[in-house]
């Protein structure tokens, strides 16, 4: 299937499919743009269907899957209105101040619906399974590896038992021999990736909790999470890794630290005061 005839093909298919099917069709037909965006349960819910009639859907359209339709999505959109956005930019770009003036503002509106999707009862019970938690295995694969990594290095300012594993073999062997007096921060903007997936698994066997920080609370992963930290940014196939998704999942991870400071607000100070005095060897 080419790029540019994804929409043909639901057209010329259409009276071939299940009544359910075309539920699917109608919605994606008259959502062109929004669809790319949508987890596959997003757009289940929006369609009254299940998850199994979406991929079927896929399926049907000759598509692997519905990662493989969104992509398709993503590129017939980015070719029918590629001169229209050309034409937009060249209009919009008026030098390096305004460039930014306009990644400020998407920043921010980002940053905004973060706060507006994030749910504090939600924050509160992520920071009581890590008070609770004797270790702390922070977590997340491709670009959501760094964010972990930050995650890590912020909370090991305040305590000791924060650790990272970056590699998904290494995950899996920690996984393995976790307690259940131990947890996982795991960080996936989608929730819906395979790794994912089968380290939840070996979670649930080991009666480890898991708290993840994701886009999509009603993901694969985010159904079997036991806490979801949900982040705002709106993030396209053709977009992975973008600067706006991590500033959302960045200020989530703030909100949960800060929270998890004022906990324990003398314990927090005494621990920067002991990590300043031993890094002050290491200026000039």
């Amino acid at each position: 299937m080419t790029a540019h005839n994804i929409f043909e093909t639901i057209s010329s298919q259409y009276f071939q499919l299940t009544n359910s099917e075309k539920k699917v069709a109608d919605y994606v037909l008259r959502h062109r743009i929004d669809v790319q965006y949508m987890s596959i349960s997003e757009l289940a819910e929006e369609c009254t269907v299940a998850d199994a009639t979406i991929s079927r859907f896929c399926r049907r359209l000759g598509l692997t899957g519905y990662n493989a339709f969104k992509l398709e999505l993503a590129k017939a959109s980015m070719t029918r209105d590629s001169h229209r956005a050309d034409a937009v930019i060249l209009q919009e770009s008026s030098g390096f101040h305004a460039m930014c003036k306009k990644l400020l503002g998407e920043n921010v509106a980002v940053l905004e619906q973060t706060i507006q999707l994030l749910d504090p009862r939600q924050v509160s019970r992520a920071v009581d399974l890590l008070r609770r938690s004797r270790r702390v295995v922070c977590m997340g694969q491709g670009s959501s590896m760094v964010l972990s990594e930050e995650a890590w290095t912020l909370f090991s300012t305040v305590s000791p038992k924060f650790l990272f594993v970056p590699d998904s073999h290494l995950q899996m062997n920690t996984l393995a021999l976790m307690d259940p007096d131990e947890l996982v921060l795991f960080f996936s903007y989608s929730g819906s990736t395979r790794d994912f997936q089968d380290l939840l698994e070996v979670a649930r066997q080991r009666q480890v909790k898991v708290v993840l920080v994701s886009r999509f609370p009603k993901s694969p992963g985010g159904q079997l999470a036991d806490v979801v930290l949900q982040c705002g940014a709106d993030e396209g196939p053709l977009q992975a890794g973008s600067v706006n998704a991590r500033m959302a999942q960045l200020f989530v991870l703030d909100v949960l630290f800060q929270e998890f400071c004022m906990r324990a607000p003398e314990e927090t100070e005494q621990s920067r005061e002991q990590i300043a005095e031993a890094v002050a060897r290491k200026h000039l």
